[in-house]
């Protein structure tokens, strides 16, 4: 397997690390959305958020204010968008398990995609839908 962000864990590809502990790491996105876009990883390879444990992805997700505090700090930001892409479909162009911290600045507007219009009727059979497969596992 060769995952550009496990060479960066590895050392053997350069990125510019803003936080680092023995089983994460953050970098500064390569193509940012907005100045001080950043991603946040874990060490341990996995594709999908969906691939890791509760208790995994709860580490990962701890990570996440560290690090945002630290952008909004050091840029001046107004606020912040997290995303976390899992699989082709949904965006991830990098297939390991990584979480977006986006700062957004009052200047530059709320740049969102455009969102879909839903009935109540079918808001409520996949509300109901999921809800049953979560209590199946």
């Amino acid at each position: 397997m060769d995952c550009l962000f496990c060479n960066v864990i590895n050392k053997k590809e350069d990125a510019y690390v803003i936080f680092e502990d023995e089983s994460h790491v953050a970098i500064m996105d390569k193509y940012p959305i907005q100045k001080g876009h950043s991603l946040v990883m874990p060490k341990m390879h996995h594709e999908k958020i969906t691939d890791m444990t509760d208790v995994a992805v709860a580490k990962l997700f701890s990570k996440v204010p560290v690090v945002a505090r630290a952008i909004i700090a050091a840029t001046g930001a107004d606020g912040f968008n997290i995303g976390q892409n899992n699989g082709r479909s949904a965006n991830q162009i990098i297939p390991h398990v990584h979480v977006h911290i986006i700062p957004r600045y009052g200047q530059a507007g709320n740049l969102w995609t455009k969102r879909m219009i839903s009935n109540e009727d079918d808001l409520a059979a996949l509300a109901k839908k999921i809800k049953n497969k979560i209590k199946s596992g």
